[in-house]
């Protein structure tokens, strides 16, 4: 029972994983990815620090110790040179005062020179981790800089990427209907040409037609009696070119000019 419940969990958690990679916003990824990265080389010049400044502290008691040792040394050369000069002069009792002084100056000496000689292991060891630390600093923040511009050439690609999505429901929306109400661009564009032709048709069938000759004949007509009745009401008002003649007065002037003719013979 236990086995099965571990499964199912696993189960549900591998699911919501699954989905919430799919919802997440890619950008606000990247930039939780760029901030741990800022973190992570933040902790890491820190340690580097550390570890430089016990560098630096073990270079200080190297130093102090040297200056030390040779002190000691210095005191312990003082002491034996005394020593001989009391043993010379025949004082025994200074001879041997600083004859135990030089002595103990030794013995000092020893001691601070062991520690010299682990202080130099120990710096050389630190001076080892500082620079690898230094190093290990360089490298993380190359590629830290390395990761800024990827964030910058990703968030980039993102745009484009989200501008094309929206270009193609725009596209998409120009073919498709929205929710069955709405007609599309290609509907729309049928149904006139479809007014459209069928008009033409209707318009080609009625001046084909015999109905359509005859309204175009006396339409021919209609235009010439309209020329006819101006031209008379011009002749009455005395208007107009004086060698127009309308029909009328050719046939009425004809008949005298024969007979005047016919007189004369």
């Amino acid at each position: 029972m236990i086995q099965q419940i571990k499964k199912w969990w696993k189960y549900l958690t591998a699911k919501a994983d699954s989905e919430f990679e799919k919802n997440a916003d890619p950008k606000i990824q990247l930039e939780q990815a760029i901030r741990e990265s800022k973190e992570q080389h933040q902790r890491l010049k820190e340690q580097a620090a550390n570890v430089i400044a016990h560098q630096k502290q073990t270079e200080m008691r190297l130093d102090k110790a040297m200056a030390e040792m040779e002190k000691l040394t210095g005191n312990a050369r003082q002491a034996v040179m005394m020593a001989d000069e009391a043993m010379q002069r025949g004082d025994e009792t200074k001879a041997v005062e600083y004859t135990s002084a030089a002595e103990a100056f030794a013995q000092r000496l020893i001691g601070v020179e062991q520690e010299v000689e682990d202080l130099k292991a120990l710096h050389l060891q630190a001076t080892q981790s500082a620079n690898e630390a230094k190093t290990a600093v360089s490298q993380n923040s190359d590629r830290l800089q390395t990761k800024l511009a990827e964030r910058q050439k990703l968030l980039s690609q993102l745009d484009q990427a989200k501008m094309k999505e929206q270009m193609n429901e725009a596209m998409d929306s120009l073919t498709e209907q929205v929710g069955g109400d709405t007609p599309s661009l290609d509907q729309v564009r049928d149904k006139i040409e479809g007014r459209l032709a069928k008009a033409q048709a209707s318009s080609d069938l009625s001046a084909s037609s015999t109905e359509g000759r005859m309204a175009e004949i006396e339409a021919a007509a209609k235009g010439t009696q309209a020329k006819a009745r101006l031209e008379e009401l011009k002749s009455q008002l005395g208007v107009g070119s004086a060698t127009t003649a309308t029909p009328t007065d050719a046939a009425t002037t004809a008949p005298e000019e024969g007979g005047t003719t016919a007189t004369a013979g």
